[in-house]
């Protein structure tokens, strides 16, 4: 998404936060928008605070050394529709010859938008002396809607089964947010870093989705591509604007999916590229441990042994959540929802289901129903007779394949045996024990 786009859905939201005027203005800067750029500045400062002061200072700095340095104050008034003796360079203004900044960018970009606002209905007016009819596009407004971008909120209520794991993760991480009254007088603060980790497909970013519902949090799901960058210095930029827009949105939660690619040990890459990244990720990582209120970072992982270990030491990803495969209820919960919107032939019994897939996944599970209705489609198509999916194409399906969880349970089994000295893969432990 357009990081202008981002930011208008947050100031859409809250129109003072001063935080967000100032990236939309660094951003509209970057991108040569004079007027929209010192209309942001000016919100901005109305936050009254020293700090905001100086960085829009300097911002305004980087506006004349764009190319505007050498501009004259008549020159600027003619810009920006102001009389020669109302003008102010930006000059003076980035050496603080001009006491009230606001006061001064603030009519400058009113004035430049509203030329050019003029300009559009003067083109209008044209147009309709010309007899041409303008048809109106599909697009009826320019206001960016919040509700246009946001996903369907999901809780635990969406979450069949694995009853355990949800009391872990609301005693853990929903509580603190729920009740900050309790866990301040404790000196504990919500938020902080978790590492959500398990065999592949068992829904670890549902269940980050549904945790974010559950605290009523914006959630930002982070994907590598949007981080990487071949050239050099500018993906650790990306990764620093990606928390900058987080901590400006709290209550937030920031999922970075596989973060084992992005937080890789060092001790076993042999990437300068990569290792520079990860160094970027605990600068991040401990600055939000200095800032943890309302703002919670989720990492993702099914291979939690590849992750750098500084990510997993107190202040950084210091809660590890270990997501099984699901369980007999949220199995059966997956069957009917992936059978619900495809035609059923007869009784298809869950329960019987449930219990001939034991440590399937979800995506077993999902892969299991596909399979079942590609043998339907053949039959269709050889016989000519249509029919749904029955009981015993799903049984036949069972039968034929394995769940991928085996393998995964199988490596982490070494790990548990050699490398569990800090206790890290307990929850494991228990449930291989309880379960195989």
């Amino acid at each position: 998404m357009d990081k202008i786009a981002i930011f208008k859905m947050m100031l859409e939201k809250d129109k003072e936060n001063y935080e967000a005027w100032f990236l939309l203005a660094e951003e509209y800067r970057q991108r040569d928008s004079l007027a929209d750029a010192l209309f942001a500045y000016a919100k901005a400062l109305e936050k009254n605070d020293p700090k905001m002061r100086e960085m829009v200072i300097r911002g305004l700095r980087a506006l004349t050394e764009g190319g505007n340095k050498q501009e004259t104050a008549e020159g600027q008034a003619d810009v920006h529709g102001l009389e020669p003796e109302q003008a102010v360079s930006l000059e003076d203004i980035t050496q603080g010859s001009c006491e009230d900044i606001g006061a001064v960018i603030l009519p400058s970009a009113e004035m430049q938008l509203s030329r050019e606002d003029e300009g559009l209905n003067k083109d209008k007016e044209e147009s309709k002396k010309a007899k041409i009819r303008v048809l109106e596009g599909g697009k009826k407004h320019n206001v960016v809607s919040i509700g246009d971008y946001l996903p369907e909120r999901v809780t635990f209520a969406d979450v069949g089964g694995l009853h355990e794991l949800k009391k872990t993760i609301e005693m853990k991480i929903i509580k603190p947010f729920q009740s900050p009254g309790l866990f301040s007088k404790f000196q504990k603060k919500s938020g902080g870093g978790i590492l959500l980790y398990g065999p592949p497909g068992c829904g670890k970013t549902f269940i980050a989705q549904a945790m974010a519902g559950e605290v009523g949090a914006n959630f930002f799901p982070v994907h590598i591509s949007e981080i990487l960058n071949p050239y050099f210095g500018v993906s650790e930029k990306n990764l620093h604007h990606i928390f900058e827009t987080a901590r400006a949105s709290r209550p937030a939660v920031l999922f970075f999916d596989e973060i084992d690619t992005l937080g890789y040990s060092r001790l076993k890459s042999g990437s300068d590229l990569m290792r520079s990244l990860v160094d970027t990720l605990l600068t991040e990582m401990q600055s939000i441990n200095m800032n943890t209120d309302k703002l919670l970072v989720i990492g993702a992982t099914n291979m939690p042994w590849d992750v750098d270990p500084a990510l997993k030491r107190p202040g950084r990803f210091d809660k590890m959540i270990f997501v099984p495969p699901p369980d007999k209820e949220a199995r059966k919960r997956i069957f009917q929802l992936k059978l619900g919107k495809r035609p059923v032939a007869g009784l298809v019994d869950l329960e019987v289901l449930a219990e001939k897939t034991v440590h399937y996944s979800g995506a077993d599970i999902e892969n299991i129903v596909e399979l079942a209705a590609e043998r339907v489609i053949d039959s269709i198509m050889e016989t000519g007779v249509e029919r749904g999916i029955t009981m015993a194409d799903l049984l036949e399906v069972i039968a034929e394949t394995k769940p991928s969880t085996l393998e995964w349970i199988s490596i982490v089994k070494n790990y548990v045996k050699y490398a569990n000295q800090s206790g890290l893969y307990n929850e494991v432990a228990d449930y291989i024990r309880k379960y195989l």
